[in-house]
């Protein structure tokens, strides 16, 4: 696919009435477990609270919303928001199977005065112990249980075909895009547990941050994991405050025209994109001009994030953020 059949696609969606299409599927961020003493009255409305409050801040995008004005009034109305409910026997104990009406809840949203970046897509945990051998999900429990908590929900590696730790770090494409189609993420934690220490990467659309830990034991370490990882993609991916705004992606690596439906059709699922111009198109490239709800910089951020595309360094000339497609 080169400049004349792209550009042929790109004036036919030139401007795209990018609708927002919502569905409470399994695996809902809208439905949440919580466990209870009993099924009294008291124990369920306390369960409810408990569960919007963890709804809240994954539709938030991970922000914390405690201190914004209307918070404690919502929690304490949840019960008006639940759209049904079922207590289960677990091996743990009783527990509450809570679904909450989505539009309800992103109207709340709105409400309590939050731009979020959308819902954040789940992050593969690839955490090793002293001897290489990757930690399974039973050994993570206390990392995404924090995580969990703070509105962020975890995946773990397929144990016969699971990613070389190695090339995610080196930001390998080949490597990021096999994560994007098995796990459907771009965001990966890398772990590294050497006794009371341990050394962490996270990987976000191909960039990295990394820091390391000390903790008195490994379930320490594990879940101070958790809200560092919270914390970090915070301060990347969530936008407190920010209005609209206009600007230039320039989206390298589309060989094809379905590679640019795709992406056409990535950011008709960003809920933050509101218009999308095609300004040109140059070998396996085009130039978009994107009105959305966030600033451009942390709308590239969190379309990385979902495993689609990579962030690439400097800017293209005459945009303000530079994305290659993954296929």
């Amino acid at each position: 696919m080169r400049l004349s059949r792209l550009l042929m696609l790109t004036l036919l969606l030139a401007f795209a009435a990018l609708p927002s299409l919502h569905a409470q599927l399994a695996g809902s961020p809208y439905s949440v477990v919580v466990p209870v003493a009993d099924t009294s009255d008291a124990q369920r409305d306390q369960a409810f609270s408990t569960a919007l409050a963890q709804v809240l801040t994954r539709v938030a995008g991970g922000q914390d919303l405690r201190s914004n004005a209307g918070y404690a009034d919502a929690l304490g109305k949840a019960t008006s928001m639940v759209q049904k409910f079922q207590y289960q026997r677990a091996a743990t104990g009783l527990i509450l199977n809570v679904d909450f009406e989505p539009g309800s809840v992103r109207r709340l949203v709105s409400k309590l005065g939050v731009q979020s970046a959308g819902i954040k897509p789940p992050v593969l945990l690839l955490v090793q112990d002293g001897n290489g051998h990757l930690l399974d999900q039973t050994a993570l429990a206390s990392l995404a249980a924090s995580a969990n908590a703070r509105g962020i929900n975890v995946v773990y590696p397929d144990a016969a075909s699971a990613p070389d730790p190695a090339k995610i770090a080196a930001a390998d494409p080949v490597a990021l895009a096999g994560v994007n189609q098995q796990y459907r993420t771009g965001l990966v934690l890398l772990g590294k547990l050497a006794g009371n220490s341990a050394d962490w990467t996270l990987i976000s659309g191909g960039q990295a941050q990394h820091w390391t830990a000390q903790g008195a034991s490994a379930d320490n370490l594990l879940g101070d994991a958790g809200n560092g990882l919270v914390d970090r993609l915070g301060k990347q991916l969530n936008v407190i405050g920010a209005g609209p705004s206009e600007g230039k992606l320039w989206v390298s690596g589309l060989d094809s025209a379905m590679d640019y439906a795709r992406l056409i059709s990535t950011l008709q699922d960003d809920p933050t994109v509101k218009q999308v111009l095609t300004l040109g198109a140059q070998n396996d490239a085009v130039l978009l001009d994107i009105k959305a709800a966030v600033p451009i910089s942390a709308l590239a951020a969190n379309l990385a994030a979902g495993g689609h595309l990579l962030l690439q360094g400097e800017p293209h000339p005459g945009a303000d953020a530079n994305l290659r497609w993954l296929r």
